[in-house]
């Protein structure tokens, strides 16, 4: 029986605080233990690094409850390897993958009773994040950081039924060649609002951004991957440096490969996107969101698969993940991480 007072079928994706986090610090050139703390508040020195220079990265992933009441996270171990990536190019102290792990673990042990039902479609969110919290007034690296891992009760994201959403393609830049694209930086999110807040202004959903050197090849949205479906049934995804390497995505190719598909990452032109016959959108949060239509400064592109439902390729490969998350189908070894 749940000690928590949630109402599990009214979740949304929005921010609750559970009742423990975990925190660990950098100083002196080394991470101390960390630890457990019912605290979820973070004190800062007024010009510390994260405040000044943005110095800080994080990470998405959930742990839910199967149907035989086990509790699972999905590929940890990925988020932690991302995440060490993220802090060397932004010139912070990794996290070590066992300190990452240990953090997942002892959050999700402690918050047991925050984790929605299996019936309800929801899951413990979790957010791991590293920041500068040393004093820097020069531009120049922190000499000291905070490790934080904090959770939050999130309900499934297609309450409603999965409906296909419509995009427009950007006017603004979500990475240069060379930059951040390719790491999961707070930075990369910051300068995505405006255009974000803009699209929905103008009546779309998100927005599709194209690689800033030429502005003709699809890159991703603010925070999701693209995914295309040939009308000969092969997955493509683009390929870019500066595409965020997202582990859904990543995990969604190799199941297409697993099921016999032919996939193709390669660089994807905004002009042929209107030949492919599914399109979506792939991340933590909803796994697949459907693109039913692009608008390109008021040209539509209208994807075969509609605006009714998620085409039927996409469909199985979102439901093949989703049923390895909640050990339903049985995925490949490692994936599911269970949590003791």
């Amino acid at each position: 029986m749940s000690k928590v007072n949630v109402d599990w079928n009214s979740l949304g994706f929005s921010y609750q605080p559970i009742s423990q986090r975990y925190v660990a610090n950098y100083e002196n050139g080394k991470w101390g233990k960390g630890g457990l703390t019912d605290d979820a508040n973070v004190v800062l020195n007024e010009c510390a690094g994260i405040l000044q220079y943005c110095q800080e990265v994080f990470e998405g992933l959930k742990a839910y409850k199967t149907k035989d009441g086990r509790t699972v996270t999905f590929r940890p171990d990925m988020n932690a390897k991302r995440m060490i990536d993220s802090a060397k190019r932004l010139e912070m102290p990794p996290v070590s993958e066992e300190m990452f792990m240990e953090a997942v673990d002892e959050v999700v042990r402690a918050n047991a009773d925050w984790i929605p039902p299996f019936e309800t479609g929801g899951a413990l969110y979790l957010r791991p994040y590293l920041f500068a919290t040393g004093s820097v007034i020069g531009v120049k690296p922190a000499d000291a950081y905070q490790f934080r891992l904090f959770g939050t009760p999130v309900g499934s994201y297609f309450k409603n039924g999965v409906k296909p959403i419509t995009i427009c393609v950007s006017d603004y830049d979500r990475a240069a060649p060379h930059g951040t694209g390719h790491i999961k930086a707070g930075l990369n999110y910051a300068m995505s609002l405006y255009p974000y807040i803009l699209a929905h202004e103008n009546g779309f959903d998100e927005n599709m951004f194209l690689d800033s050197a030429t502005r003709t090849y699809v890159e991703e949205t603010g925070g999701a991957n693209f995914l295309f479906v040939t009308k000969d049934g092969k997955l493509v995804t683009p390929k870019s440096g500066s595409i965020l390497p997202s582990i859904t995505r990543r995990s969604l190719v190799d199941i297409a490969k697993n099921l016999g598909m032919t996939v193709e990452e390669r660089p994807v032109k905004l002009e042929e996107v209107g030949t492919f016959a599914e399109c979506g959108l792939c991340g933590t949060a909803a796994v697949i969101c459907p693109v039913g239509k692009v608008v390109d400064h008021g040209k539509e592109i209208n994807i075969a698969s509609g605006m009714e439902k998620m085409g039927p390729v996409l469909q199985k490969l979102y439901d093949t993940l989703r049923g390895i998350q909640l050990c339903e189908i049985e995925g490949p070894a490692g994936w599911v991480h269970e949590v003791k």
